[in-house]
């Protein structure tokens, strides 16, 4: 397939996987088996299959296999050479006076220097997320209003003792909260000292009896990942309550700045 979109359809569209510097010979299949392909302008490569239908939609379970199959390309993709990862379902229209290979060309194109700059200095990194909360049972421990509601609930008829374990959970989830407001400044300038690049992220739902602190995606030199490791383990020595998820590295989807308009 070339910038003008080959022998599709004219009014076909596109679905975009990714944006690169170069591409695998062979690209495989992607959501729901589609042959995968390329579109080529301005030494970059637009990693697509054609797609005439609406975006993508449908039960729970479909959504999620198609995320899967969109993300496996991609990383694919990211194990060959730097990569502008696109999120799920951007899909290039077409018109029967501008294909949509020709539009997804022309804005290639049009970012050129943009793309370039940015794929460079993506390469030999990847994204790694980490959420950092606390326990609230441990973190409000000692804290004396907390401490006497706990107390209280010694001897205490059924009634009483569960409208007070509720009142106990508030006032815990309080004191932790200004807890994790206190920790966030300081947590995420040295969760920024182990990367090139951090951003806030989407906070996922905690366990239940965690307070969340951070969500931040930091984009690292692949031989950097150890490093982060090692201050999350300082981390979690130093404050008892703190949880950690980590993980990665894959993909620096929070670090692809262009997507066309679809």
């Amino acid at each position: 397939m070339t910038a003008e979109g080959g022998p599709a359809t004219a009014a076909a569209g596109l679905y975009l996987y990714a944006v690169a510097r170069r591409a695998p010979e062979d690209l495989g299949t992607g959501i729901d088996g589609a042959l995968v392909e390329r579109v080529t302008a301005h030494g970059l490569t637009a990693v697509v299959h054609r797609h005439g239908a609406a975006p993508y939609s449908g039960a729970d379970d479909d959504v999620r296999r198609w995320v899967v199959e969109h993300s496996e390309v991609v990383e694919r993709l990211w194990q060959a050479d730097a990569v502008l990862p696109m999120s799920f379902n951007v899909i290039v229209a077409g018109t029967a006076e501008e294909p949509a290979g020709r539009r997804l060309g022309a804005w290639l194109g049009e970012h050129a220097d943009r793309l370039h700059a940015r794929l460079e200095r993506l390469a030999g990194r990847g994204e790694l997320q980490v959420e950092i909360g606390l326990d609230q049972h441990r973190a409000a421990a000692g804290d004396a209003r907390v401490d006497e509601l706990r107390a209280d609930l010694d001897g205490r008829p059924p009634g009483v003792r569960r409208l007070l374990t509720k009142r106990l959970e508030q006032l815990e989830r309080e004191v932790t909260g200004a807890i994790a407001d206190g920790l966030h400044p300081s947590l995420r300038r040295r969760l920024a000292a182990t990367a090139e690049e951090v951003t806030e992220t989407r906070r996922v739902h905690p366990p239940p009896g965690v307070v969340p602190v951070l969500a931040v995606a930091l984009l690292v030199p692949l031989d950097g990942v150890e490093r982060v490791g090692h201050e999350l383990a300082r981390v979690r020595d130093e404050e008892p309550a703190a949880r950690i998820r980590f993980v990665g590295p894959w993909p620096p989807y929070s670090f692809a700045e262009l997507a066309p308009t679809t």
